[in-house]
Parts: structure tokens; C-alpha cells; sequence
């Protein structure tokens, strides 16, 4: 029998795909309803109930826009939409940024993040409606919401938040009455407090946007946050 030699044909990189090749074979499938990413099995849970974490939450966006996500979807950056590693495709949760008090709802389309230390990765749309599109990473918290849709309240616009709670109210004298009622809340950060206004409540999406171009005319920036009933 001949020994094969480098110059052969049996390339170094020839090499390495039969090792990862092997490694395959020796690993075998994931159990079923689970996946394999990077040496590691991830298994869905069977529910969301109850489902509350805090983390880093990251976001993805031009290099994976138009390309198909876990669950079949064509990936769209400006959607409401985020990566879990574990919770049902299809989830809805409310994505709170914890540095700034902001929070949205996002359903969960897809799977990721696979980075050590993060929990959820947000679409640029989210990025950008939690504060946290230029730095790229914040500490957020995800709490699953039972059977609750993107389009049903209550809802209200958040316009400001600010530490000074006599600014908070001055802007809230401007709004109440004008474009619904408006009224202050308090959100203690850790490291700061903000006083935050918000307007409303409205009972649909439709009922909220009707007032959003009114608010933006006042020289506001508003997004719009589900509100406890």
C-alpha cells in the first residue's frame, strides 16, 4: 500500500472535512424536536407560560434581511419580530430595555442568538424602538404574553421619560385632555429613576394610531407600549 503525500491531492483542507465529517457521524442526530448548533443541542420548550429572563438582548438585520428564518418566514429587519434559542416559534413576549424603560412586543420567528451571555436577538425595527439600535446590545427583560396578539391593548404612547419629575408633569399638563388622557409613571432603573409619560389608553392599535400623527405634529417622538389593564 502507497502512503499518501501532501502533494497526492489529499489536501490539508481535504483533511479537516473528513475530521468534521467524523465529528458528525460520532455526535449523531439531536434528540427529536431539538437542534444542533455549534457542538451544542438546544430543546424548545413545550410552552411559553410563565416564561420571564433577563439578559443582553442584540439585534440582526441587513446582512440577514430577505433570507428565511427557523420557522419558514422570509426575514424582515423592519418587522416585530426576534430570535429565541427555546421558545415556540410564534410566541409573542414584550422586550423591555431596562436602561431606558422602553418596551415593545415582539414575536419570535426565528432562533438565535447563539452567543454566549445573550438571551434574544431583535429585529433593527425593535432595535430601534427599544433605544438600543446604535449600541447595538442592552440588558433587557422578555416576558412571554398568553395568548396576546400585536394588534390587541390596552396600548398606550410613551413621549417622554425624564428624571426631573416636574418636566414629567409639565409635559403631561400640555397632553391631558388634548389627545386623551395623560398621566406619569414612575420606573426605577437601578442606577436612575425616570418619570414617564404616557398617553391614552387605547383598546386596539387601530384606536392608538389614530392619535399618533397628532402627537408627532406637537414635536414629539412617540412609540407605543401594552399597558397592564
Amino acid at each position: 500500500m502507497t502512503p499518501w503525500k501532501w502533494g497526492s491531492g489529499f489536501t490539508a483542507s481535504r483533511l479537516l472535512a473528513v475530521g468534521l465529517l467524523l465529528a458528525a457521524a460520532c455526535a449523531g442526530p439531536p434528540p427529536p424536536g431539538a437542534y444542533r448548533v455549534k457542538g451544542r443541542t438546544y430543546r424548545p420548550l413545550p410552552t411559553a407560560r410563565g416564561y420571564v429572563a433577563e439578559g443582553l438582548a442584540s439585534w440582526y438585520g441587513p446582512g440577514f434581511h430577505g433570507r428565511p428564518t427557523a420557522s419558514g418566514e422570509i426575514y424582515d429587519m423592519y418587522a416585530p419580530t426576534a430570535a429565541h434559542r427555546t421558545l415556540p416559534l410564534g410566541t409573542r413576549v414584550r422586550v423591555t430595555n431596562l436602561e431606558n424603560g422602553r418596551s415593545a412586543v415582539a414575536r419570535i420567528n426565528d432562533r438565535g442568538p447563539f452567543v454566549d451571555g445573550r438571551i434574544i436577538d431583535l429585529s433593527y425595527r425593535l432595535a430601534q424602538d427599544l433605544g438600543m439600535a446604535e449600541a447595538g446590545v442592552a440588558r433587557v427583560r422578555v416576558e412571554a404574553l398568553d395568548g396576546v396578539t400585536d394588534r390587541t391593548g390596552p396600548f398606550a404612547w410613551q413621549v417622554g421619560a425624564f428624571t426631573v419629575a416636574a418636566n414629567a408633569r409639565r409635559l403631561v399638563a400640555q397632553l391631558d385632555g388634548r389627545v386623551g388622557r395623560a398621566w406619569t409613571e414612575r420606573f426605577d432603573r437601578g442606577d436612575a429613576v425616570f418619570h414617564r409619560v404616557r398617553v391614552g389608553p387605547f383598546g386596539t392599535r387601530e384606536e392608538a394610531d389614530r392619535v399618533l400623527g397628532e402627537l408627532r405634529a406637537l414635536g414629539l417622538r412617540p412609540f407605543l407600549v401594552r399597558i397592564d389593564p
